[in-house]
C-alpha cells in the first residue's frame, strides 16, 4: 500500500504545494512509512457506513461519480487491503460497470456527516458476476435487497482521512431518532406530570 500523496501528488500538484507554501508539510507526512493496510479504525468506520461516492472515468476521460447506499455496513472488508459490495438491479445505466472495463482505478468518499469526518480512499475495482462467483456473493450479501447480480471488488491502494472543515452536519432519520429519543422521553415525563398535576388540582 501507498500514501495517498504518492498517487495524489503528481508533479501539477506538488508545484502548486511548493507555490502556496504546503509542500513541505506534505512532504513530511509521506516520508513516513506507509500504512500496510486499513487498520481497525478505518474497519469501524467503514463497518457504520450506509452509503459512499465513488469515481470512475470513462474511456473518453469523463469523470463520473456515483452514490451507492445500503444497509449499514454494505461495504464489507475482505481483508485489510480488499473491499467488495453486493450490486443490484437499479436504473439499468451501468456507467461504473462500463468505465471499469478500461480503467479499473476508482476513488471513494465515505462520509459520517454527523461526526464531520471523511475516509478517502484510492484503488483498483473489478466486477464479478454473481452466479460464478456464489460464495463471494453470499458474503456481501445484504438482507432485503434483493437478487445479487454483480459484486464489486476494490483493491485499496491508498487512504486518507480529511479534517472535519466545511463538512456540513446532517443526520438520517435513524440517527436522528437516536439523538431526540432522550428528549422525547424527558417530554413523555413532563406530560405526565403536568397531566398529574391537573388531576390533583381538579379535585
Amino acid at each position: 500500500m501507498k500514501h495517498f500523496g504518492d498517487i495524489a501528488f503528481t508533479a501539477h500538484v506538488k508545484a502548486e504545494q511548493e507555490a502556496r507554501g504546503s509542500r513541505e508539510m506534505y512532504a513530511g507526512m509521506t516520508a513516513r512509512p506507509a500504512p500496510q493496510g486499513l487498520s481497525e479504525r478505518e474497519a469501524a468506520f467503514i463497518s457504520m457506513r450506509d452509503s459512499f461516492y465513488m469515481a470512475t472515468v470513462s474511456e473518453d476521460g469523463w469523470p463520473y461519480i456515483q452514490h451507492r447506499g445500503g444497509p449499514r455496513g454494505f461495504l464489507k472488508m475482505l481483508s485489510e487491503t480488499q473491499l467488495g459490495f453486493a450490486d443490484y438491479r437499479g436504473n439499468r445505466q451501468y456507467v461504473s460497470v462500463g468505465n471499469l472495463q478500461t480503467e479499473q482505478r476508482v476513488s471513494l468518499f465515505l462520509m459520517d456527516y454527523p461526526n464531520r469526518a471523511r475516509l478517502k480512499l484510492l484503488g483498483r475495482a473489478k466486477v464479478l458476476e454473481a452466479a460464478s462467483n456464489q460464495d463471494l456473493a453470499e458474503t456481501l450479501a445484504t438482507d432485503g435487497q434483493g437478487k445479487v447480480e454483480r459484486l464489486f471488488i476494490i483493491d485499496v491502494d491508498a487512504f486518507d482521512w480529511n479534517c472535519p472543515q466545511f463538512i456540513t452536519p446532517r443526520f438520517t432519520e435513524e440517527e436522528l431518532a437516536a439523538s431526540l429519543s432522550p428528549m422525547v422521553e424527558e417530554l413523555r415525563t413532563l406530560r405526565q406530570e403536568n397531566a398529574f398535576l391537573k388531576q390533583e388540582l381538579g379535585r
